[in-house]
């Protein structure tokens, strides 16, 4: 069972979810998800504490009024996150953006990360990466259109005919933000991040000395399998995993994926200095 608490940050409140107990970690939704997206990836064993924070805009949490929005911003409220949780030190982790924002973390707090789990990472070091023109372009139609005749634009794209051919799970999200009871707000929430980076260098990750797990799959447009190998390649030591395509069968994508992470993490999880006393 979930232990929910409230986060203030600014004049935002951000929901947090703790679950279980054992090896702390830290790990964060993508661009659009929440909760839900975590406890679909994430495995569910004993042994583990798993802390996901709903970033602004995200699932129960709020939007606040500080603009613009970034990983920065994210990763800073998941630090407090931490801070409110007692954590010292745990295992960062994420998918896609959450795998930005633990990338973050464990670069800008070396202290504190003792592992990093990252999941389909949609970047790698530079802002606004090619593969996420598509979730700017949705943004920019929701916010001069509209979502409703953004979403008949939007369906009749090059963009749309494209991933409907290479990668149709990605197509599917997108079209969800149209359909997003908060669509017209969390347009700006998609362009600020989509345009953003998460604020390292590869000389950064270069100096990171901590056990790394990059996971990635095939038939990801907007999480290139390229991006997972160029991100484990640049960390020292680091694992690439490659899973099944979830746009092939999703069944079998999250089987293999909590396969993963749990290999991982029971890898590590005789590190007592992991786990909170």
């Amino acid at each position: 069972m979930a232990r929910l608490t409230t986060l203030l940050r600014d004049d935002a409140a951000l929901q947090v979810c703790d679950h279980g107990d054992g090896l702390a970690v830290v790990f964060q939704h993508g661009l659009g998800g929440g909760e839900a997206q975590v406890a679909q990836a994430f495995p569910s064993g004993p042994g583990l504490r798993r802390i996901t924070l709903e970033c602004r805009g995200h699932g129960a949490s709020g939007l606040g009024s500080r603009r613009p929005f970034s990983l920065s911003m994210f990763a800073d409220d998941v630090v407090a996150a931490a801070d409110q949780a007692g954590l010292d030190r745990f295992v960062a982790g994420g998918i896609s953006m959450g795998a930005a924002i633990a990338m973050r973390l464990a670069c800008r707090h070396p202290d504190r990360v003792a592992g990093l789990l990252l999941v389909r990472p949609a970047w790698i070091f530079d802002d606004a990466p090619v593969n996420l023109r598509p979730i700017a372009e949705v943004a920019k139609l929701i916010l001069d259109h509209g979502p409703d005749k953004a979403r008949a634009i939007f369906a009749h794209s090059e963009t749309t005919a494209r991933l409907q051919r290479e990668a149709p799970d990605n197509l599917a999200s997108l079209f969800g933000y149209f359909d997003r009871p908060d669509a017209a707000p969390f347009a700006q929430v998609l362009a600020d991040i989509a345009a953003d980076g998460p604020g390292v260098s590869a000389r950064d990750a270069a100096v990171l000395g901590i056990a790394t797990l990059v996971i990635g799959n095939a038939m990801d447009a907007v999480h290139p399998l390229s991006a997972a190998h160029t991100l484990a390649a640049a960390i020292p030591g680091a694992t690439c995993a490659e899973i099944h395509p979830k746009a092939l069968d999703s069944v079998r994508h999250f089987a293999e994926l909590q396969a993963e992470i749990t290999t991982f993490l029971q890898a590590y999880s005789n590190f007592r200095s992991l786990v909170p006393s």
